[in-house]
């Protein structure tokens, strides 16, 4: 029985601009800007929410399915989830297309200008989840909106539990689209920014929105994260990581705790704690997908920060 992610396979491409964007760009002649960064550093990295939770999950020692579409230029990312076990059975190749991506320049004072092209993303109403077999859990991450939608649909028809994960991609939906999801979903993952958002568009409280799925989950960064459940909240503190390095794909491995949780039968604390040394995990390298803790470690560390192993 395998958990399906449904959601983007994307490449980041991160540049650094030695210098400030500031000195560069005049505020009153923004109306006609051009300008141009020389930027001696450039990476590329393997990225978006499904590959990076899907990453996250095979470390913790499961075997989910990665259902996302991707571009022509995708064999480097499809030879890197073979390298790592991770099955791409339901990864499709959109002819013609990119495979999504972003393009960052950062600068010394870590300002960031970001140019992201969705590329196959918007094609992803084309898999279906129907198409996986022997699913028992699902998530529903920032993906195309058709897909993002239509995915929540086909789980909810086919009686798989699924975690609705908006994400960045939450302003695409209207008030009542999103109350339509949070009602066919389980159970429902955000950051603090985004709970504030999904609250203003339909004009409930979190308290009250929680009541529609099994378990609302909030992070809170720095602060840990909320779990509303059964009309309670169970506080988890915040791992403290190794090094803070690189936020990027943090929730991603967060989330990847949740579903092992979930899948596992574990209590919502003990699955909220797992989610969180995920988190810390993940922080202390470049990049979502660099951080290579084996499942013992993954322990470990659960418990020198809660004083017990979680398997």
């Amino acid at each position: 029985m395998s958990i399906l992610v449904c959601g983007s396979v994307a490449y980041d491409t991160i540049m650094v601009f030695h210098d400030r964007f500031k000195n560069h760009i005049l505020p009153d002649q923004i109306h006609i800007l051009n300008v141009a960064f020389l930027v001696p550093d450039m990476r590329r990295e393997f990225g978006g929410c499904a590959g990076n939770i899907a990453y996250n999950l095979k470390l913790l020692g499961a075997d989910p399915l990665i259902m996302a579409t991707v571009g022509d230029d995708a064999a480097p990312y499809l030879s890197r989830l073979d390298q790592l076990g991770l099955r791409a059975d339901h990864v499709r190749a959109v002819s013609g297309s990119f495979t999504a991506q972003a393009f960052i320049t950062t600068d010394v004072d870590d300002n960031q200008i970001t140019a992201f092209h969705p590329g196959a993303m918007n094609h992803s109403h084309q898999n279906r989840v129907s198409d996986a077999k022997g699913v028992k859990l699902g998530i529903v991450a920032p993906d195309g909106r058709d897909g993002m939608l239509g995915h929540a649909q086909q789980f909810a028809e086919a009686g798989i539990p699924f975690v609705f994960d908006p994400g960045q991609g939450l302003p695409m939906f209207s008030g009542p689209e999103l109350e339509a999801c949070l009602e066919m979903a389980s159970y429902c993952a955000l950051n603090d920014y985004e709970a504030r958002m999904l609250s203003e568009k339909t004009g409930r409280s979190i308290e009250d929105l929680a009541g529609d799925v099994d378990a609302l989950v909030v992070t809170l960064g720095a602060e840990g994260s909320q779990i509303y459940v059964e009309g309670q909240r169970i506080d988890i503190p915040c791992v403290k990581a190794e090094a803070l390095v690189d936020p990027t794909g943090c929730g991603d491995a967060f989330r990847s705790g949740l579903l092992y949780g979930i899948a596992n039968g574990m209590d919502w604390e003990t699955t909220g704690r797992l989610a969180s040394v995920m988190g810390s995990l993940k922080i202390a390298h470049r990049g979502g997908q660099n951080h290579r803790p084996s499942r013992t470690e993954i322990a470990e560390r659960y418990a020198a920060a809660f004083g017990e192993k979680p398997w």
